[in-house]
């Protein structure tokens, strides 16, 4: 199995306070994208990486032009509007003879090398596969008013975190059934699903913490130095 990671790193970063500077925040001294892609790169079936940034981003080539890692950085690329026209872009630049692509945030800088390992032998045997956490809080469905519909089964839900991880032609015929819904899509695995094929869920890591806010980068900094003591 030879993957190729489509490395997002376009988006808004809204809640974080704007721009594009979220992945090069630093965590212990180190841009928050050198953490991921050292983390990706101790995934030996990983053998490219193909970034998709924000328009007018700078930064990454500077940042990213010292490192040497065990995968082919590809020159990064512009993303679209929405995640999934960034996808969509990353997926049109590959070769035709990539058969596995995962799909991975940028800001989820500490995907561990046992979260790597299952999501990519669960792809290998189904076609498609996520990560995923079990979901501890008691989840209910409201209707646009804020008023409860209906209390789901905690027990058979999970919050999926990336790389997601297909079968490269299973992401483009979703991509093609999606076409003039992009907008709707909030995450990889959902195409495939809505294509109708099959998603299977590997174990998550809570360490696979997507930063979203600058209190995000606190509790992984303080999660990293317990770690090390």
């Amino acid at each position: 199995m030879r993957v190729t990671v489509l490395l997002l790193c376009a988006g808004s970063s809204r809640r974080f306070g704007g721009g594009t500077g979220k992945i090069y925040t630093k965590i212990e001294d180190e841009p928050l994208l050198l953490h991921c892609l050292r983390s990706l790169s101790r995934e030996p079936r990983i053998m490219a990486v193909q970034p998709v940034i924000a328009r007018n981003d700078s930064r990454f080539s500077e940042v990213v032009a010292t490192q040497n890692y065990s995968f082919d950085l590809l020159p990064a690329l512009e993303g679209g509007a929405e995640r999934a026209d960034s996808m969509a872009a990353g997926l049109g630049a590959l070769e035709d003879d990539v058969e596995w692509v995962a799909v991975h945030d940028a800001a989820r800088p500490m995907p561990s090398s046992t979260l790597l390992r299952d999501v990519f032998d669960l792809a290998a045997k189904h076609g498609a596969a996520v990560p995923g956490l079990p979901v501890t809080d008691t989840i209910k469905r409201v209707d646009r008013d804020g008023k409860v519909c209906e209390t789901l089964a905690r027990e058979m839900m999970r919050a999926v975190q990336t790389p997601q991880v297909a079968r490269r032609t299973w992401f483009l015929d979703a991509l093609k059934q999606a076409s003039g819904h992009m907008r709707d899509i909030t995450d990889d695995a959902s195409l495939l699903e809505n294509a109708g094929f099959p998603v299977h869920i590997s174990q998550g890591d809570a360490m696979n913490l997507k930063i979203t806010t600058p209190e995000d980068i606190d509790w992984l900094t303080s999660r990293i130095r317990v770690g090390r003591t």
